[in-house]
């Protein structure tokens, strides 16, 4: 499947050319005369092959070329650019009888979609991959780093795809296991993903590790109405929050509930102020979650170690048509907008928050051709979440999704993306074997 970003190809093949000529690495040394002296002809060269008819007082290169010379196609970069390796046999009885901590040592270093895969091969390892130890030896290696998981019902069946950023590869999981009332994609945070839905005339909402595929319902909450919700692991002690805040109609007599998985119960907090909300989007970061306002103008900004909400008058871009908050690592907080009205140009922007002096500084720019590849029509809806300084982009007519990576200033495309229907949600997921749900 597709990739991110665009072909490699040409650089892979520019790069090879040039390393032929360095080196002159060919096992025939006719061949290896035949390439030298095809890229000398365009430029000036003092090589004494370059120099056709020159003087060469090397014994070694006395041997006159009488073939033509020929360029350097595709084949044979990919025949000499790469050393060849023969396949090495395994002996059976010798791999079977690895020690379990060695066995765990490597599994742990698979990408996690791959060892999903390994689960099936006997009922040893399905047995290593649920085992303490190997968890243990999974925690302790870094991370495989930054996925994008999208999800859609099609046909009353949960569907799942998750692309590597790392590997540039799609894998489809399996979500059979999941309840059929899970419809909404409330997040994924610390490798857990969390869903709600209605169940008859019961709002519910649960946590699984799409990995283990395992799953469990969370209690009901003290008021138990649909309600915006933020999921929230804690590394260092492997627990979980998930934060219920007030819709985006702004119910004002519904209290702040925070969902503790060390307490396995919600706890009431402090109201929402009156406030008239601008988007339903969250972004949480630095222990806050930050939401957008009209009225007041600027952040409605939620403090998880005291349970107490605070505005913050950060005045937004003018002319911005729509805006959505995304958190970046450490303290930084991001507002993706478009600038324009519906008639006349229009471009997407990114901002960062001052924190210091309340105000919004523009760090990037959307390039227009990706801005029109993505919004094909000016009122188009588009989508955009982001993790570890990672923003992705998102519209309901296109099969594809736009990643900007904040630090790098790299823009890419993801193919592939399963975003056509307009019922698709998608988010990043980190892939992790020790997450828990409990």
């Amino acid at each position: 499947m597709a990739g991110v970003g665009e072909t490699s190809e040409t650089r892979f093949a520019g790069e090879s050319s040039s390393r032929v000529v360095n080196t002159g690495s060919f096992r025939d040394e006719d061949s290896s005369h035949r390439q030298v002296a095809h890229f000398g002809g365009g430029s000036r060269n003092t090589s004494p092959i370059g120099r056709v008819g020159s003087r060469n007082t090397s014994p070694s290169r006395q041997k006159v070329v009488k073939t033509k010379p020929r360029g350097l196609d595709e084949e044979t970069v990919a025949t000499f650019s790469k050393a060849i390796h023969p396949d090495v046999q395994m002996e059976d009885n010798i791999w079977a009888m690895l020690p379990e901590d060695l066995l765990n040592e490597i599994l742990a270093r698979v990408p996690p979609f791959m060892i999903f895969r390994l689960r099936s091969v006997c009922k040893r390892w399905n047995s290593i991959l649920q085992d303490n130890g190997f968890l243990k030896f999974h925690s302790q290696v870094p991370s495989h780093g930054p996925c994008l998981l999208t999800f859609w019902k099609n046909s009353q069946t949960l569907q799942c795809s998750v692309f590597s950023l790392p590997l540039k590869q799609w894998y489809r999981i399996p979500f059979t296991f999941l309840p059929h009332w899970a419809f909404w994609l409330v997040g994924s945070s610390g490798g857990l993903v969390s869903f709600s839905g209605v169940d008859g005339s019961t709002f519910k909402t649960l946590v699984c590790n799409p990995l283990t595929q395992t799953w469990r319902t969370l209690p009901s909450m003290h008021y138990n109405q649909q309600r915006q919700l933020m999921l929230v692991v804690e590394r260092l002690d492997r627990s979980f929050k998930i934060i219920a805040t007030s819709d985006i109609y702004g119910d004002k007599t519904l209290p702040t509930e925070v969902y503790d998985s060390k307490l396995d119960c919600w706890s009431l907090h402090q109201i929402m102020p009156a406030v008239n909300l601008c988007s339903s989007k969250m972004a949480f970061c630095d222990s806050r979650l930050y939401l957008e306002t009209l009225s007041p103008l600027g952040l409605m900004m939620y403090r998880l170690d005291t349970g107490y909400w605070e505005h913050i008058p950060a005045k937004f871009p003018r002319s911005m048509l729509d805006g959505y908050l995304v958190a970046g690592t450490q303290k930084r907080l991001f507002l993706v907008g478009r600038i324009g009205l519906y008639c006349t140009l229009q471009s997407m922007r990114i901002w960062e928050l001052d924190h210091a002096k309340v105000l919004w500084v523009e760090i990037s720019r959307m390039p227009p051709r990706y801005f029109r590849s993505l919004l094909r029509l000016a009122a188009e809806r588009f989508e955009c979440f982001g993790q570890d300084n990672l923003i992705c982009f998102t519209s309901w007519n296109q099969g594809k999704a736009l990643l900007y990576d904040v630090d790098k200033k790299v823009w890419s495309w993801i193919a592939g993306c399963a975003l056509q229907s307009c019922n698709s949600q998608a988010c990043f997921y980190e892939p992790r074997f020790d997450a828990s749900i409990h």
